[in-house]
């Protein structure tokens, strides 16, 4: 999991956090790009991971009449956030907020075809 980890971190000089997490919410692995801050304590961070971890299953009632969540982004002023669902776990990603959204978009399809197997 760690190499995962660490290929989604340098995929983009612009990335500040990457974690895998497990369907309960509990971070598996993380890691924050070298230079950056956190922007929350570890514990704010780990009720974060919590709150994805129930909403994609609140999410998966839609999944009949909308169909499955390809990902989830969120816009803030101060960080871009990203969710993409695996098999098993969920990937959580952060990036600076200024980065186009087409670069955005592109981190998805790369991150997707990284952890399709996790």
């Amino acid at each position: 999991m760690l190499g995962i980890v660490q290929k989604i971190i340098e995929l983009d000089p612009q990335m500040r956090f990457a974690a895998i997490i497990d369907h309960r919410g509990r971070i598996r692995e993380a890691i924050m790009k070298a230079g950056k801050t956190s922007l929350e304590s570890q514990r704010e961070e780990e009720h974060f991971c919590r709150q994805v971890a129930q909403r994609r299953k609140m999410r998966k009632e839609f999944d009949r009449s909308l169909g499955k969540v390809r990902y989830v982004h969120v816009e803030r002023e101060s960080v871009s956030q990203m969710v993409i669902y695996t098999k098993r776990n969920i990937v959580y990603f952060a990036t600076e907020p200024e980065m186009p959204i087409s670069a955005k978009v592109r981190l998805v399809t790369r991150i997707k075809r990284i952890t399709a197997d996790i």
